[in-house]
């Protein structure tokens, strides 16, 4: 994929991951097109086919792919930046080493240059002594399995879905044999980094499960003058998780260009009146989004100040005001159910004065009783969005006893703000190393905790590294971005040290549940 030739300018040769494609890249294809950078790429041998394809792949194979691609480019432009990802970032590296690379910049995006990140199995040095062992390593296969290198979690299950459905985006597995030439790469690599004379940026995440920082720094020690962005809140695939656009960012200014030119052009002016088709548009959202179960795809179709009043008498009923209050909404719905509350149908929209009403089907499992019910949401929409919710349902005595009964039996995880008392007195000098434990004990838990305390604890994450939450999401932001957004803004003006000793209580609190 390249774009049309040009004789002057500035280009970027993109180079994908081990058994990837495009896709391991993001957006950052459109992104550098947007500020007026040709992009071009390859498809590496052994890649786009089957896994298979790559037991007879030989590290020199890639390296002379990325060579011949280089050399076919670099003529045409004044200016052409390298950047690789994962497998591609080792590439990267070595290409520009062995080129002398001095006619742009080199990018570096998680590049493993040692396998060790916390996902990693215990006996992966083993595999050495496997690869000895004449045609094992071409039997030997190595999933992939979750977290696929994803933190966030609605794009992880986008990639699982992928994977269900038999998408060729990402090879789902790769011979051991591959793995072995990884490692051969790696070894060159890590050989005469002091000869790599042009500007590096090297980008790595903090969590990354399938190669440490460690890399970053090797990277940042032995490249002259090279510059290092170290991420919080990513795993592997840092162009696609929580920090793209941060990733995005960063790789812009390095290349000289402001980021604000990159966003997608937006309408000018004041929003238009809601025709037919924007109120159509926005009820099917509303409708599809209930029916499939996907609260976080809700939440981007409400007005920032929306007020839901949820009729009657029980835990979940009251009224929410503002986006950040449905958080605590949908959380109780699903908490108190233990995930079993499910919208079954959605009727046709019914004028209500100057709302609309919609009628709805559920069913909630009641202990041994599947609870079959129906409520009515009367919206009321404005700018292309819902401004009020009135849920009211339809046999209101009957199920509000409901939701009293699954509340008293739900044994809802542990949520609130209360901090224990060997908490509160961490001193301030052990407090740091409190939070970081937490963080590892977090992944360690037993039981993956429920969306809405998942989102609880990245508020109190961000709050606690970043200070009080920009005053809206980075653009481009998921439907599931947003709802986190919406929580660590609740914690706006809470002190770091606090948000760390929250943080620290509640993983306690659910390792004792």
């Amino acid at each position: 994929m390249s774009a049309s030739p040009d004789n002057s300018g500035t280009a970027a040769l993109l180079i994908h991951g081990l058994g990837g494609t495009q896709y391991d890249l993001g957006s950052m294809h459109k992104v550098l097109r947007r500020v007026g950078i040709d992009t071009h790429s390859l498809t590496l041998p052994g890649h786009g086919t089957t896994p298979e394809d790559l037991v007879s792949v030989r590290a020199e194979a890639w390296l002379d792919a990325v060579t011949a691609k280089y050399h076919e480019i670099a003529d045409r432009y004044d200016t052409l930046h390298v950047m690789g990802m994962c497998l591609g970032a080792l590439l990267a590296v070595e290409l520009c080493k062995r080129v002398g690379h001095k006619k742009g910049k080199l990018v570096s995006l998680a590049a493993p240059v040692f396998i060790d990140g916390w996902s990693t199995p215990w006996y992966r040095g083993l595999r050495k002594l496997v690869y000895r062992i004449p045609g094992l390593g071409a039997r030997m296969r190595v999933e992939e399995e979750e977290p696929y290198g994803i933190k966030n979690e609605l794009v992880r299950s986008i990639v699982k879905a992928k994977f269900e459905r038999g998408e060729n985006f990402h090879y789902r597995w790769v011979p051991l044999a591959c793995v072995r030439e990884v490692d051969r790469l790696r070894g060159f690599v890590r050989r005469g980094l002091d000869r790599i004379g042009c500007p590096t940026l090297i980008v790595h995440a903090h969590e990354d499960e399938l190669t440490s920082v460690r890399s970053a720094h090797l990277l940042h020690q032995q490249i002259a003058g090279s510059r290092l962005v170290l991420l919080d809140n990513s795993y592997h695939m840092i162009c696609v998780d929580n920090d793209r656009d941060r990733v995005a960012a960063n790789v812009l200014e390095f290349m000289d260009q402001d980021p604000a030119a990159a966003q997608p052009a937006r309408a000018a002016g004041r929003a238009a009146p809601m025709g037919a088709e924007d109120v159509e548009r926005l009820l099917e959202a509303y409708r599809g989004s209930l029916l499939a179960g996907k609260f976080e795809l809700l939440f981007p179709l409400f007005a920032e100040d929306v007020v839901w009043n949820e009729a009657g008498d029980s835990p979940i009923s009251g009224v929410y005001e503002g986006r950040g209050a449905l958080i605590d909404l949908f959380s109780r719905l699903m908490d108190y159910s233990r995930n079993t509350f499910a919208i079954q149908g959605v009727g046709p929209p019914a004028p209500a004065g100057r709302s609309i009403a919609l009628p709805l089907s559920y069913q909630v499992q009641d202990g041994a009783q599947l609870h079959m019910g129906g409520a009515t949401h009367t919206l009321r929409l404005r700018n292309n969005a819902i401004s009020k919710v009135n849920a009211q349902a339809d046999d209101p005595t009957r199920d509000d006893a409901m939701w009293r009964r699954l509340a008293a039996a739900s044994g809802r995880e542990p949520e609130g703000d209360a901090i224990d008392a060997d908490t509160q007195a961490l001193t301030a000098e052990a407090l740091p190393d409190a939070f970081e434990a937490a963080l590892i004990e977090r992944r360690a838990l037993a039981r993956e905790p429920s969306a809405a305390i998942a989102i609880r604890l990245y508020a109190c994450e961000q709050q606690a590294r970043h200070g009080d939450a920009p005053a809206s999401p980075e653009p481009g932001a998921t439907p599931l971005d947003q709802v986190r957004h919406a929580a660590w803004q609740r914690l706006s003006g809470l002190p770091a040290d606090q948000a760390q000793r929250r943080y620290i209580a509640l993983v306690r609190r659910l390792d004792a549940a």
